[in-house]
């Protein structure tokens, strides 16, 4: 299965892994996790996360996820996007890249 991607901090991930589970700050309001494709990552990081620092990309296999996942567009635009439906279990995190 193709993995999904989530740019987070160093600090939540450490977080997330102590609590076995990771659950972004705007969860509680939105609902879900704001996830991409692999093609979509660079568009992401420059659109809402341009010039910040201390960012990590989760690599995702939905397979692992054990709740809905849904590809939206929530928008406006064309693209389609997942959004994780729920807290995502560490265990469904296959990497953390560091972001330069």
């Amino acid at each position: 299965m193709t993995p999904i991607y989530h740019v987070t901090s160093k600090a939540e991930v450490e977080q997330a892994r102590k609590l076995g589970e990771y659950v972004p700050g705007g969860f509680d309001r939105e609902g879900f996790i704001h996830c991409s494709y692999a093609h979509q990552v660079s568009g992401v990081l420059n659109r809402f996360f341009k010039g910040q620092t201390g960012l990590v990309l989760l690599e995702i296999a939905p397979d692992r996820i054990g709740c809905k996942v849904l590809d939206e567009n929530l928008e406006g635009g064309s693209e389609l996007f997942p959004h994780i439906y729920g807290r995502l279990k560490m265990s469904a995190v296959i990497a953390v890249h560091e972001l330069p």
